[in-house]
């Protein structure tokens, strides 16, 4: 039997950085075909709905990654109880 171990901090970091980078290829990815198709069909071919369509899938999946990794640093934090 395979010993158990417990999730670290390490292991979320390591994680969340994995599906980033994963999330920000596919987003590019889906940026730049919708992009291409758009260019193809309504803008005589033109190259800016590409390059725009992928800078809007990369802020996508910036914008992603910044909720996963604020929320990991906020579960992290220790609670800190106000005084009155």
């Amino acid at each position: 039997m395979a010993p158990v171990t417990m999730p670290t901090p390490e292991l979320d970091f390591g994680k969340s950085a994995e599906n980033c980078v994963t999330d920000g290829i596919i987003k590019f990815g889906g940026g730049l075909a919708l992009g291409s198709i758009s260019s193809l069909l309504f803008f005589k071919r033109r190259r800016w709905p590409v390059i725009l369509g992928g800078g809007f899938g990369i802020g996508i999946a910036w914008s992603n990654c910044a909720k996963d990794f604020n929320s990991l640093t906020a579960s992290s934090r220790p609670k800190v109880s106000a005084k009155q």
